[in-house]
């Protein structure tokens, strides 16, 4: 049988003074999902709730509580406000261990892992990912959790790295960005027309209302701002 992630028979230095000390095998649990489609859905947040309780289950643990980011980046810590909690959870010793389903579902971040295993160390509290069975309390764990980091960080990079190029080469070859206006030309150029007669943002504005012509999103309410971007946008560009 697999160890659990963080060996229970190691010597572990005490909490941070003043801190309540947790019931042994206890655990609260992080969940997370990434995009907000997702977090209308409740896609991939079951599952990584059933991940989670099987492996308590497995491994004799008691989930006391449960954090969830839905529709957040995994790029750090910063901005996570259920992962702040949890954290906050295990270190003020309302759970003995925190509990993830996959190691990215916590961070992608070198900085963030490496931090988080060495504060865990520090403080006394268990550290642990279902799916792996390694214990970052030992040198050997340590370093196999910080080479799995830092190969979802490269990932991350590289995803970003293609995306980059590929907008930029669609930009050499002249081709449009982004989803295509859905304003009639008409209106444009009539929105251009008037500005290239001296009209400000706010008379256009008002003249399309009071003609009843809705917005590129079928709304009857016209700002200036929104006149100003029709006059830089890409269908603007293309009738001058």
């Amino acid at each position: 049988m697999s160890q659990p992630v963080v060996n229970q028979s190691a010597p572990r230095r005490r909490r941070r003074r003043g801190s309540a000390v947790a019931p042994p095998g206890t655990v609260v649990t992080y969940l997370r999902v990434s995009t907000s489609e997702q977090a209308l859905s409740g896609l991939g947040l079951e599952a990584q709730r059933a991940t989670v309780a099987a492996y308590a289950e497995r491994r004799g643990l008691t989930i006391v509580a449960e954090h969830c980011d839905e529709g957040i980046s995994a790029k750090s810590l910063k901005g996570r406000p259920a992962a702040l909690a949890a954290l906050a959870a295990v270190r003020a010793g309302s759970a003995a261990g925190l509990l993830v389903a996959k190691m990215d579902r916590l961070s992608r971040s070198v900085v963030d892992g490496a931090g988080l295993m060495e504060r865990a160390a520090r403080e006394g509290w268990a550290l642990h990912f279902a799916d792996l069975d390694i214990d970052t309390g030992t040198p050997a764990g340590e370093m196999a959790a910080n080479i799995i980091i830092s190969g979802s960080q490269y990932e991350r990079r590289l995803i970003s790295q293609r995306t980059r190029d590929a907008l930029a080469a669609k930009r050499a070859r002249g081709e449009r960005l982004g989803a295509v206006p859905s304003l009639p030309t008409k209106v444009t150029r009539r929105i251009m027309t008037e500005r290239a007669e001296g009209l400000t943002y706010q008379a256009i504005a008002d003249g399309l209302m009071a003609d009843g012509i809705p917005t590129a999103r079928g709304k009857s309410k016209w700002y200036p701002a929104t006149i100003k971007a029709v006059t830089t946008s890409d269908n603007a560009a293309e009738l001058v």
